[in-house]
């Protein structure tokens, strides 16, 4: 099956790898939502099925609560859980100091708060999503839906006094309607091109009425596992300062690679 995937497969397939190991018995896990999130689960899956590895894991998203029901991951509520060990999901950008974006599959809410409630955020991701300066990807915010054209024009108004290259704001579409998340909210997405100060951007664009929360992950992430195309790993620890690199091998497993979705 590993022969059939993309370079850019392999390299969140491997990311996610390396993180999975990271994982350890009797731990409380938070499973991310995205394509690279969706190998996370499968790895835990398989090391709970072959190796016997016993965790909880707290999903940010329908999605990925079935996924894990699937694979055989005991799943709970954030408030059953109450806290967590550690939470392992993607993102759309990371910078220098491991701020992210986050939100392009919908779910940024319930990311973030199962973030915040963890002792440890790991983030897992391709190369390709490093960047110098967030905000080439579109920044999702969640808003409610009553007004959120009044929401969406409060943010245009807002953005105007912004350190940020575009000011573009469109409403997410799934089909000939809007997006609906988990929450049932909308989501806004940004198209800024370069954010200048993504710290004060998410706190003035959360205090906007109608906005729930914004994909800017500020000071969250404490390691990122990068994966290559070639198998090649890098761990960056924010936190240690340090930086390891490893290599995985692709081996093939039915049981991991079989109808996996984005």
């Amino acid at each position: 099956m590993s022969g059939e995937l993309s370079p850019i497969d392999k390299a969140k397939f491997v990311a996610a790898r390396r993180a999975a190991d990271m994982v350890e018995n009797g731990m409380r896990v938070g499973l991310g939502t995205g394509s690279t999130a969706a190998w996370l689960v499968r790895c835990l899956g398989e090391m709970v099925r072959e190796d016997g590895l016993k965790i909880t894991g707290v999903p940010t998203s329908i999605r990925t609560a079935e996924l894990a029901r699937e694979v055989g991951i005991e799943i709970v509520s954030l408030d059953e859980a109450k806290w967590l060990d550690l939470t392992i999901d993607g993102a759309d950008e990371f910078d220098g100091e491991l701020n992210l974006i986050k939100g392009g599959g919908g779910a940024l809410l319930q990311e973030k708060i199962v973030a915040s409630a963890s002792d440890q955020m790991v983030v897992i991701a391709d190369k390709a999503k490093e960047v110098e300066s967030l905000g080439a990807f579109p920044l999702p915010i969640e808003v409610i839906p009553f007004g959120w054209q009044t929401t969406q024009s409060l943010v245009e108004e807002t953005l105007i006094s912004m350190d940020v290259l575009g000011r573009t704001v469109t409403v997410r579409m799934d089909g000939a309607r809007p997006y609906i998340t988990d929450e049932g909210n909308h989501i806004l997405d940004l198209h800024l091109r370069r954010i200048g100060n993504p710290r004060q951007l998410g706190l003035v664009v959360n205090q906007i009425p109608g906005v729930v929360e914004n994909g800017l992950f500020i000071d969250m992430c404490d390691t990122v596992v990068i994966g290559y195309g070639d198998g090649k790993v890098e761990v960056r620890d924010i936190n240690e300062g340090t930086i390891e690199t490893d290599r995985i091998d692709f081996v093939e497993s039915d049981n991991l690679f079989k109808d996996l979705s984005e």
